[in-house]
């Protein structure tokens, strides 16, 4: 006897590497909507991409901080069951930003960032959205600070994502919760993602869907 299955929640189902750049004729032609990550040097953003895709070894993860040096895209497909009989389908990229503030010798005037990764964010008409990550167990560190405000002054629609959450007990966690959402105020709230448990990645998803679909207020 055939058993409808249940719908479940959004998921990707494909993903795969399309492109590295520096420049803009080196990103990948059409249309595609983009969704970025960034982060500091080793927040995590490498295991969180895999942990998102559902795909080992997708991201580069490194013990070396600040190893990517490039823009890589990776293009997607996620879908999520609106009923039983249902679903639909969504193609992005998903861009994987360099890392900022890793530096081994100490430059007072050094730039949060390479000017072709401030090109990227300030131009690309196809970003929609850029998830700022986050360190949970150090959510005060004044580099982060700096990304935001610059982020926020330059009008790019943001979504913090707190990496590492597994590494805090709850009365940590709370805290963390508290300073975060003091240090980084948004519209949206900040997703606390765990990429060993992969909690938070339902929210993730459904949030990159809600902005494909152009569900926001």
């Amino acid at each position: 006897m055939y058993t409808r299955k249940a719908p479940t929640g959004p998921r990707i189902i494909a993903s795969q590497y399309v492109a590295s750049a520096v420049r803009p004729d080196q990103y990948p032609e059409g249309d595609t909507v983009e969704i970025a990550f960034l982060g500091r040097s080793n927040v995590g953003k490498s295991s969180l991409i895999n942990s998102l895709c559902n795909h080992r070894g997708l991201a580069l993860v490194s013990g070396q901080p600040g190893k990517t040096k490039t823009i890589n895209f990776f293009s997607i497909t996620s879908k999520e069951d609106i009923s039983e009989e249902e679903e639909r389908r969504f193609e992005w990229f998903l861009v994987d930003l360099p890392g900022y503030g890793y530096a081994k010798t100490d430059k007072s005037n050094r730039n949060i960032w390479s000017s072709f990764i401030a090109d990227y964010i300030l131009n690309s008409e196809r970003l929609m959205l850029l998830c700022l990550l986050v360190d949970a167990r150090h959510p005060e560190l004044p580099i982060d600070q700096e990304a935001f405000n610059w982020l926020r002054e330059a009008g790019v629609p943001l979504q913090i994502v707190v990496t590492k959450t597994d590494k805090l007990n709850s009365k940590e966690k709370q805290q963390s919760r508290r300073l975060i959402k003091d240090q980084f105020p948004t519209e949206e709230p900040p997703i606390f993602y765990s990429s060993l448990k992969h909690t938070g990645r339902e929210l993730l998803l459904n949030r990159i869907n809600q902005v494909i679909l152009g569900d926001e207020e």
